[in-house]
């Protein structure tokens, strides 16, 4: 897939202090991985020799059979293209490094030395090994060639993807070598590592590499030693995790007794598109020199089967992780809510009720804001009016949920109104246009807004970030409000979010948030059926283009191959194509309503503030985009 590669991570079956047989065991595990379309594959610490070997290390004859067996090994990616990271012990005149040997195209690229060497507890790691602080930067020769060696190092693919590699301990120095490289270009950092398994360390071990991985604004893949290690003193589990931009996105299980590989299918585009934006990156300095080592082209990932690209990307897809992040936005929705309230000095919450999801999740977060208070909820007033398109389920669930919920309800009809405002200025009302839809929009506007000066209140606003980001409201109706809860809340969020209070509330109110939840999503300004799903596209496609649009700044095509991907049979391409159309358009031609909108609380990474984290011109042009674009009527 272009600009995807395939990272993999393997524990193989080794002998301690047997190199050719390590040799073999990791030649059939890079088959393996290339079989499966890796572009890097990558080794625990000193698997060549195994880790375990203690003073056996001052042997001459294992380490030059340790170097032996790298020759075997750098032969063999000759025509693979793939490649790979291995570890062995590496004499240099009087001294023994813990080193990390790239191999490619047939020879050794290059070879990284362990900076911190443990020497606590069960480690003794300074009684074999100097670290690289007494080498630095230099080369070693390998079969009579010059090998760049020591620290620094960050490996060129070509111009395709960069990586650097640290040796396990380094990981979890104060200041791990991984963070010069990210700030030298790396992308993903490789750690080859053999830490021992104790109660607790495979937690702390997974937090280390999600979090550096979050810290580069990268990839970050870690291969540790397996069972086979000797098991003297202590015993290691083979642990193998790759983590992307703070996510665990593969993991291994411990302790199996035979090879093991893990997979993740990563964009390195994207990690240089993260750092552009983050200012604190980029203000950082790398702390030692850095040389860049190229080395032949690695092979692009043939798909995206381990590729971390949820069909959802604003939901957690475990539950647990889900509810806590449904509990976490609700809380910074009232916590904001309340905020504007004291500020104010707002004597009522009036909201636009309808019986959809968008009324539905402001209605409940306003109640939560009213307990965080210690307000009555009879605080909030919500306000149903019903229109020409109005149905009776919508109607009816508006109605209970207001009563459920505690608030004051005000049923405003307002076809009667809408009709005298057609006759004011001319309109046929039977000619259901645009005008015919957004009158009524702005006659609840102004409902709200005249009713909150009435009672001293605070218009609280529904529109979520997907109609805020397709521009889907009427500019002055429900484009307005004086403070919106649900402006960084998407609409299959919005969905889930429901959910969650529906599992926590009473049984009738429960009810009735469930059949909200399934009513279609519809705008109910024009008789009849009137689905808005049909009109502009499935909102769940369009939150997939945005999340990765504004992330990472994918272009159209690679958004429309991500989401046939991320969909497979759910959406068909044409599906994909259309909705992609409509998204492109709408988002940059709707600019001037997102440059006027009202406040509100970011909750989730992406925000479409002009006063935050979108600052767009409302006269862009979409002539870029033009050949993804339908033809406007």
């Amino acid at each position: 897939m272009k600009g995807f590669y395939r990272l993999a991570a393997a524990v193989p079956v080794l002998k301690v202090g047997d190199p050719p047989f390590n040799a073999d065991r990791i030649i059939e595990a890079y088959a393996e991985a290339v079989a499966a379309g890796a572009s890097i594959v990558a080794f625990p610490e000193l698997s060549l020799t195994g880790y375990s070997c203690g003073d056996m290390f001052d042997q001459t004859v294992l380490i030059d059979s340790a170097m032996n067996a790298l020759m075997r090994i750098a032969a063999a990616t000759r025509n693979s293209g793939a490649a790979m990271i291995v570890g062995l012990p590496l004499r240099v005149d009087s001294r023994l490094f813990n080193a990390a040997a790239v191999a490619a195209g047939g020879k050794v690229a290059g070879m990284t030395f362990k900076e911190y060497l443990p020497n606590y507890r069960e480690f003794q790691e300074k009684r074999h090994f100097n670290s690289v602080r007494e080498f630095g930067a230099g080369s070693v020769k390998i079969s009579g060639v010059d090998v760049p060696a020591g620290a620094g190092l960050v490996f060129d693919a070509a111009g395709s993807f960069l990586f650097g590699i640290e040796i396990c301990e380094d990981l979890w120095a104060v200041i791990p070598p991984s963070a010069n490289l990210a700030l030298g270009g790396a992308q993903a950092v490789f750690n080859l590592a053999a830490g021992n398994e104790l109660v607790g360390k495979a937690e702390f071990r997974r937090g280390l590499v999600a979090s550096q991985s979050s810290r580069m604004s990268g990839a970050y893949v870690l291969a540790g030693a397996g069972v086979h290690e000797s098991t003297s003193d202590v015993v290691f589990g083979g642990h193998a995790i790759i983590a992307e931009n703070g996510r665990i996105v593969a993991e291994n299980e411990r302790f199996v007794r035979k090879s093991s590989i893990i997979y993740a299918d990563i964009k390195p585009a994207w990690c240089d598109r993260l750092r552009a934006s983050w200012t604190g990156f980029n203000d950082g300095v790398a702390r030692a020199p850095i040389r860049r080592v190229g080395i032949a082209a690695i092979p692009e990932s043939p798909d995206l089967k381990h590729a971390a690209i949820s069909s959802h990307p604003f939901v957690p897809e475990e539950d647990a992780a889900r509810s806590g992040h449904c509990h976490e936005i609700l809380e910074i929705q009232s916590a904001g809510l309340a905020k504007r309230i004291e500020h104010t000095g707002a004597k009522r919450l009036l909201i636009g009720v309808s019986g959809g999801l968008d009324s539905t999740l402001a209605m409940l977060v306003c109640a939560r804001t009213c307990d965080l208070l210690a307000l009555p909820r009879k605080f909030i007033c919500a306000v149903t009016m019903p229109g020409f398109g109005t149905t009776g389920r919508t109607s009816d669930n508006a109605d209970k949920l207001s009563e459920l919920l505690g608030a004051e309800l005000r049923k405003i009809p307002i076809a009667e109104s809408v009709g005298v405002h057609f006759a004011d200025i001319g309109h046929d009302p039977a000619k259901t246009d645009a005008v015919y839809e957004n009158a009524q929009a702005r006659e609840r506007a102004q409902i709200l807004m005249d009713l909150a000066n009435a009672e001293g209140g605070l218009v609280v606003g529904t529109g979520d970030l997907s109609e805020i980001a397709l521009g889907w409201s009427t500019y002055n109706g429900d484009h307005m409000s004086m403070y919106n809860v649900n402006c960084s809340v998407p609409k299959t969020l919005v969905r889930f979010l429901i959910r969650q209070c529906a599992e926590e509330a009473a049984p009738e109110l429960a009810a009735v948030l469930g059949d909200i939840v399934n009513t279609p999503v519809s705008p109910e300004l024009l008789p009849g059926a009137q689905h808005t799903e049909s009109i502009i596209g499935r909102y769940d496609l369009h939150d997939f283009f945005l999340y990765y649009f504004i992330k990472y700044g994918e272009e159209p095509d690679a958004l429309a191959a991500l989401a046939g991907e991320a969909f497979g049979g759910e959406a068909e391409p044409d599906e994909i194509k259309k909705a992609l159309s409509v998204f492109l358009g709408r988002f940059v031609r709707q600019q001037f309503k997102r440059n006027a909108a009202p406040d509100g609380p970011k909750v989730g990474i992406i925000g479409l503030s002009q006063r935050g984290d979108w600052r767009c011109p409302s006269d862009m042009s979409c002539s870029v985009w033009n050949k993804w674009l339908e033809p406007r009527a």
